[in-house]
């Protein structure tokens, strides 16, 4: 483990809940989801200023409703454009094209949006909290205790020389990148290998008339019918902006070859970058039209590893994102996953820091997380080694899902409840993500609401489903339920009413005493929440932070509740 004695110039002594490490979309999903459940956060990266690379590019649709959840989506949405689906050639000749299409009550489509512009949009909604990233801050060494972590910070200061600060933290998130500081510091084991081959990527407009929204995949096969040579286009915001990539030629006339870090992990831009020529040698190889590049706006050269750690933290410190797992960007997934890796840690966190976690909730992290990692690094790489994601015999609707991260899901973890014992498995049940659902009104509404609508900006939601007979036994039930919710959890639990449409009259549920206010109430106007989540009765649902169901009761009672926020929530 990293020293974190201090012996030099400029020591000072602080104390905060959170220290994040590493400024990237995971860094900066970690702090803002910290800083909006109210933890003290400080959030450092080594760099000076945000690359204006579009490295990671592709936004599946279970990010953007990690982003609606925690309200900034609409930036997002507005910078972004869609990503509708992939053209393939093989040897000059078109193939059959590849559809991103989802179900209509899937809410977001898949996008296209340049890292810094992520990064830029993330960074915004972090400010609103008034946190900003401390930059050209770099993590010198870390120890930590039962009480805490303590880090050696290194940056510039103002005489240019090295100034060095001593954190004192409950805990540390390293967000650091595939070469991981924290990872490092740990002694956490990184298995797994390189892709012999190596990569250009380039940052261009293009002048062919192909149909806008979708990237373009063209290979040429050599005799024996393997591809010897590719090229991938991703579309980017902007007239005929693409981000380009392609193999490195085996000569390495383009570029200069990339170098593995100090660390042995072959990943990410290393090197380099090709020319505006070069790119366009391989265009005129491969593009399935005659098309002329310009406008470079940057180039580099990289390499794809495939590991994984052994574990996703230990103690008071975690890694995520590329610090936890690296894999072949097929599909767009390795961002992603860290955002939903960022996202699951973070409300988690925010209750151990403030002395509320149950005792298992921190190591529910490992265990949910680890294992999407795990599915993730296996997959891309069986669709890197076999030609792309259109490769895989899945059945293409479940593909879609997969690829878009919607089939996420926990069941089984040591924090979510068993499967509904009255029901037949139908609807989604515990651990597995919430889905969205349309048609609900509000009495001061005139337009209907998304059930994601109820959710944003919240943190556990305990849905209600009543029956909606105006039975006053059963009302005063969902009423205890919200109640025992709401002070088993020191008011951590919102509650919301769901009634069908031809419920009678109720105002809401009524608590009385020192209780929450009465539950808003929502109808089911079209029926759509009843379909979705399969309700036949009265029904709990409780709804987690990172929108993953926690439980699912049948019939709702008092005590199955309480047992299982017990297990969240420190009593």
């Amino acid at each position: 483990m990293c020293s974190s004695r201090d012996t030099h110039r400029g020591s000072t002594s602080s104390v905060l809940d959170v220290l994040v490490v590493g400024a990237g979309p995971v860094g900066l999903t970690a702090a803002a989801e910290l800083r909006r459940h109210g933890t003290r956060v400080r959030l450092v990266d080594r760099l000076p200023e945000r690359l204006p690379y579009a490295k990671a590019v592709g936004i599946q649709p279970r990010t953007l409703e990690v982003w609606d959840r925690m309200g900034c989506v609409r930036a997002a949405l507005e910078a972004a454009v869609p990503l509708r689906g992939q053209l393939l050639y093989r040897d000059g000749v078109e193939q059959a094209r590849i559809e991103l299409s989802l179900p209509d009550d899937v809410p977001y489509r898949f996008a296209a949006l340049p890292q810094y512009e992520t990064e830029r949009i993330l960074e915004e909604f972090l400010a609103r909290f008034g946190t900003r990233i401390e930059r050209g801050t770099e993590l010198a060494g870390f120890a930590q205790d039962e009480d805490g972590v303590t880090a050696r910070l290194v940056r510039a200061g103002s005489d240019g020389q090295p100034a060095e600060e001593e954190v004192r933290c409950r805990y540390l998130v390293g967000c650091d990148g595939a070469h991981s500081s924290v990872r490092k510091g740990l002694g956490l084991s990184f298995e797994g290998g390189a892709f012999p081959e190596e990569f250009m990527l380039g940052d261009v407009e293009v002048d062919w008339d192909l149909p806008a929204g979708y990237g373009v995949r063209s290979t040429r096969h050599g005799t024996d019918g393997a591809p010897d040579d590719v090229l991938v286009c991703i579309p980017l915001p902007g007239r005929g902006r693409y981000r380009v990539s392609m193999r490195v030629p085996p000569d390495g006339s383009a570029a200069r070859r990339a170098e593995p870090a100090g660390d042995g992990v072959a990943h990410g831009l290393e090197g380099g970058g090709p020319g505006l020529a070069d790119i366009q040698a391989v265009l005129d190889r491969l593009s399935p039209r005659p098309v002329t590049a310009s406008a470079l706006r940057w180039s580099s050269v990289f390499r794809i590893s495939h590991r994984l750690v052994d574990r996703y933290g230990r103690g008071r410190v975690f890694v995520a994102g590329d610090a936890a797992h690296i894999h072949p960007p097929t599909g767009a997934q390795g961002m992603n996953t860290g955002i939903q890796d960022a996202f699951n840690l973070a409300w988690k966190l925010s209750l151990a820091a403030a002395g509320a976690a149950g005792p298992g909730l921190l190591a529910s992290y490992d265990a949910e997380r680890r294992p999407v990692g795990e599915e993730v690094v296996g997959r891309t790489v069986r669709h890197a080694k076999a030609g792309g994601v259109q490769a895989d015999p899945e059945d293409r609707a479940t593909l879609m899902l997969r690829e878009a991260q919607l089939l996420v899901g926990y069941r089984g973890s040591p924090v979510v409840g068993l499967p509904d014992p009255a029901g037949d498995g139908a609807g989604p049940q515990p651990g597995d993500r919430a889905p969205d659902c349309a048609g609900l009104t509000a009495a001061l509404t005139s337009y209907p609401l998304r059930l994601h609508d109820l959710l944003r900006d919240r943190g556990h939601v305990l849905l209600l489903y009543g029956d909606g007979t105006g039975d006053t036994e059963a009302a005063a039930g969902l009423a205890e339920l919200a109640r025992q919710a709401h002070e088993s959890t020191g008011g951590a639990v919102t509650a919301c009413l769901l009634l069908p449409q031809d419920a009678a009259a109720a105002p809401g549920v009524p608590c009385a005493g020192a209780a929450p206010p009465p539950a808003p109430v929502y109808r089911d106007a079209r029926g759509e929440f009843a379909l979705r989540y399969a309700v036949r009765g009265p029904t709990a649902f409780l709804v987690r932070p990172d929108g993953h169901l926690g439980a699912r009761l049948r019939p709702p009672g008092a005590e199955p509740l309480v047992a299982y926020l017990a297990g969240v929530f420190r009593g």
